[in-house]
């Protein structure tokens, strides 16, 4: 068991700075987004549109597996983008049981949009952090996305 002599139980935590620090950056996201007349596209879609504009027509499990979702919210999340008319669902060639997820007309347009948002947010981070703190930054949240409980705490 892990004890304390002082509360961890602040604003000061990793845990709610990472979140915070996450929502500023979707906020800053979604405004890039609408800006650039796509106010239909959620940050979180990401997680979606990210693994497929790397390889599209994947598998909803080897979707949820790239974006480190349960299947049932990975689920949800697409019906969300197919609504939006972001993606669609084809049969799987291989697997009469199975539907592959494509990306559509629309969102291969939104590819550019996304990269122009995401290379503006870098700039302001390396603005304000520098570039070898960006670096740093970078590489440690690669190792946090590896973390796992060790069986003695």
């Amino acid at each position: 068991m892990i004890t304390t002599e002082h509360s961890v139980v602040t604003r000061s935590d990793l845990g709610f700075l990472l979140a915070k620090a996450t929502q500023r950056w979707n906020e800053l996201l979604a405004d890039e987004f609408a800006r650039a007349g796509f106010a239909e596209v959620r940050p979180s879609y990401g997680s979606v549109l990210l693994p497929l504009y790397e390889e599209d027509g994947l598998r909803i499990s080897e979707l949820a597996r790239r974006a480190r979702l349960s299947k049932q919210t990975l689920t949800t999340l697409i019906r969300r983008l197919e609504r939006a008319g972001l993606v669609e669902r084809r049969d799987d060639p291989s697997d009469g049981r199975a539907a592959l997820i494509f990306l559509t007309e629309r969102s291969q347009g939104f590819k550019p949009v996304a990269e122009v948002a995401l290379q503006t947010l870098d700039v302001l981070v390396r603005k304000r952090l520098g570039a070898e703190q960006l670096t740093s930054l970078k590489d440690a949240l690669r190792e946090l996305t590896e973390l796992s409980r060790p069986a003695d705490c």
